[in-house]
């Protein structure tokens, strides 16, 4: 449909009961259940332009969705415009200068799926049905960031439609307050429709390593996973969870390698002295394989909610606390969320703190409680459950990543994920690019004079 104030898009434009409109805006998580008036389906950098035009000519409240993958659904405006990017999905590769032109709008399996032809990639989340663009924004984990770095740090510039609806580059030589602020503050500052990203030569094999404990027997099993993460090559970035099973909970500790497998080989007489496992994995996966291994299936079905921290250290009270989940016992009859730790270091922790947006680079685990479901009934539950395995790591945390925030964090959450330094230069740059904060449904950085 097109009106006086809708002009014809490149795309498509639907409004409720159009066919398309409900998938357009579910996301991947079910308890979102918002209604946009109105959803562009941008195919062109013009149908952005014109998007946030109108939206900002009928006083509408922007959404911009990619993968979806928010648990906080905030690319879904309540009777607001949502800017649908994913027909933005575009991926050229240019493997001489190794090199990569991603659309704001494409996955990360499209990225890598380009890439891994030509034995290239780049740090790209671990879930290939995520949007590249909310990923990189925030930082971007991935198991190539101990190498490599996080996506934000393999960013050479950015194309960005602003509030005003002018487009923009932003690289070290181009607006670079701007490319400051990109890597990392979200999707504050406009809309960005195009990355260029550096890629590197990874070659297309890695390996997985998974050892299985009874929780009860763990606390000296993560204790000494610990310390070999500590020393642990570049190429490993360690794992640890913690989940319920039909014989009580479990603790999985291992690594994943990418590069050549044999060299991974080398740290599995070190993992297997770290006790007696009740079960052993040990896979060679393609790259492309791995990217895929924690896709689900179904996945926007269920309602979902997280608590998470850096934490810059790990000690035995800690571990303790991540084996509890917010229990006061390992065998608790309750509805507990997986817990779940990545490490960082290595090349992550090489990039100087005050380089971008991102920060807590010192950060040695990542961690995360994170539950999912299906019945609305069990929804004050599941989320108190998964907000007291949070609160039990909270006294061994400093901070957390961006995209990792609660649907109900809000502010608080933005504090927790920006130094108080770091916030007030954000909120002056989102003061210069977004200063009446049309870009607000985020996790927000608010104006310096709001």
């Amino acid at each position: 449909m097109t009106t006086a104030t809708s002009p014809r898009f490149d795309g498509h434009l639907l409004t409720p009961g159009d066919p398309g409109y409900d998938a357009a805006r579910t996301v991947w998580n079910a308890m979102i259940d918002r209604r946009p008036r109105m959803i562009v389906r941008a195919a062109s950098v013009t149908d952005v332009v014109t998007a946030v035009r109108l939206a900002r000519e009928l006083d509408l409240e922007i959404g911009v969705r990619c993968g979806g993958h928010n648990v906080a659904g905030l690319a879904v405006p309540a009777n607001g415009l949502m800017i649908d990017l994913t027909p933005l999905n575009r991926v050229r590769v240019d493997p001489i200068r190794r090199r990569a032109r991603v659309q704001g709008g494409a996955l990360l399996g499209a990225l890598d799926r380009a890439s891994q032809r030509y034995g290239l990639a780049t740090t790209a989340g671990n879930v290939s049905h995520t949007g590249v663009g909310g990923l990189t924004l925030g930082g971007g984990m991935g198991w190539l960031a101990r190498q490599h770095g996080l996506a934000c740090d393999n960013v050479v510039s950015c194309t960005m439609v602003t509030a005003d609806g002018e487009v923009v580059t932003a690289s070290r030589t181009e607006n670079p307050d701007l490319y400051w602020g990109l890597r990392g503050g979200g999707g504050n500052f406009g809309i960005v429709t195009d990355f260029d990203f550096r890629l590197h030569d990874t070659g297309t094999q890695t390996l997985v390593a998974e050892f299985d404990f009874h929780a009860a027997d763990a606390v000296p099993v993560l204790e000494g996973w610990r310390d070999l993460n500590a020393v642990a090559p570049r190429q490993a970035t360690f794992t640890a969870d913690v989940h319920d099973t039909a014989n009580g909970p479990i603790a999985t500790v291992g690594f994943v390698w990418v590069g050549d497998p044999a060299r991974g080989h080398r740290l599995l007489p070190a993992m297997r002295a770290l006790g007696r496992p009740i079960a052993e994995r040990v896979t060679t996966p393609s790259y492309l394989e791995l990217q895929q291994r924690d896709d689900t299936t179904g996945g926007h079905a269920y309602r979902r909610y997280s608590s998470a921290h850096y934490l810059p250290h790990f000690p035995t009270a800690a571990i303790e606390a991540f084996l509890l989940r917010g229990a006061a016992d390992l065998h608790a009859d309750a509805d507990l969320p997986g817990v779940g730790l990545q490490a960082y270091g290595g090349a992550i922790a090489d990039v100087a703190d005050a380089d971008a947006a991102f920060s807590y680079r010192g950060t040695m685990f990542e961690f995360g409680a994170g539950a999912r479901w299906t019945d609305p009934a069990e929804d004050d539950n599941r989320m108190a459950a998964a907000r007291r395995a949070g609160a039990a790591l909270d006294p061994y945390a400093n901070g957390v990543y961006v995209n990792s925030l609660a649907i109900d964090e809000q502010q608080r959450g933005v504090r927790r994920a920006y130094p108080p330094a770091k916030l007030a230069r954000l909120a002056a740059l989102k003061t210069v690019w977004d200063p009446h904060n049309v870009f607000r449904l985020n996790h927000n950085i608010r104006p310096s004079h709001a």
